[in-house]
């Protein structure tokens, strides 16, 4: 069978780090995220009606996400039990978040929002990745990966679930219950979804952590102190700030 350039599993331009085509992801990224964070109020108006549109849409869109990639892996002759489940961290965060579009549960919310950020951030930034722009995995990866951190954004900016320290346990427990079970698959299939049996072959922040299995032990310390900072800066100290704010108003009424 004959592929197109960009669809081509086997003959495709490889992915550079930090090449001019991933910063311009990395950047998109960033004034999506930018953008939804201004628009919060605006959207936070809309009436409910149009809110859900909008949730089962992005929903809708992110299970496509996964639906085209499987079909291209069946398409290209590539897809197999050890590569190609939707097992991995981000891709468990992205079906998870479209279903929390759809229910608006909070305990989802509490167990998505810093584990999707923070491993959807850094697999933007130092993807395990193939293929180069405009390759369809290049173009599919970095959509797929945004799409988590703005429909946790969207679910914590518009619709106003608001994380607590509850959040960044819920993340963690979520974290390693989902590791709990994949490495159960990983045994079972002789895979290594992940990454709990080895490291990538790609550059990761794991080559920072140790060699096997020591650099587990370090995510699990590092993703404690990122949810931790994540939900300080982003979430704890704005809120006091703005309390403050508000009782300094009150008091010079």
């Amino acid at each position: 069978m004959v592929f197109p350039q960009w669809l081509d599993p086997y003959d495709a331009e490889p992915f550079m780090l930090f090449s001019t085509s991933h910063l311009w992801a990395i950047g998109l990224t960033a004034a999506l995220i930018i953008l939804m964070f201004l628009l919060r109020n605006g959207l936070r108006s809309l009436s409910p009606n149009i809110r859900r549109i909008i949730r089962m849409t992005m929903a809708c869109f992110m299970f496509g996400c996964e639906g085209v990639l499987q079909f291209w892996y069946v398409y290209g002759g590539v897809w197999s039990l050890q590569t190609s489940l939707p097992l991995e961290l981000c891709s468990l965060s992205l079906l998870l978040s479209a279903l929390l579009l759809l229910n608006r549960s909070r305990w989802l919310h509490s167990a998505l929002l810093f584990a999707g950020i923070a491993g959807a951030l850094m697999a933007i930034v130092t993807p395990n990745l193939g293929y180069a722009y405009p390759h369809f995995r290049f173009i599919q990866f970095f959509v797929a990966h945004a799409s988590i951190i703005l429909a946790l954004l969207y679910m914590t900016w518009v619709e106003q679930m608001r994380p607590s320290w509850k959040s960044v346990l819920g993340s963690m427990l979520f974290v390693n219950m989902a590791a709990l079970f994949v490495y159960a698959m990983d045994v079972l299939l002789d895979a290594n979804y992940m990454f709990l049996r080895h490291k990538p072959d790609t550059p990761s922040v794991l080559d920072m952590l140790g060699p096997y299995p020591l650099y587990i032990l370090g995510e699990e310390v590092l993703a404690i102190v990122i949810f931790s900072l994540m939900y300080l800066l982003l979430f704890a100290i704005p809120e006091r700030l703005n309390t403050r704010v508000k009782r300094g108003k009150s008091s010079a009424l």
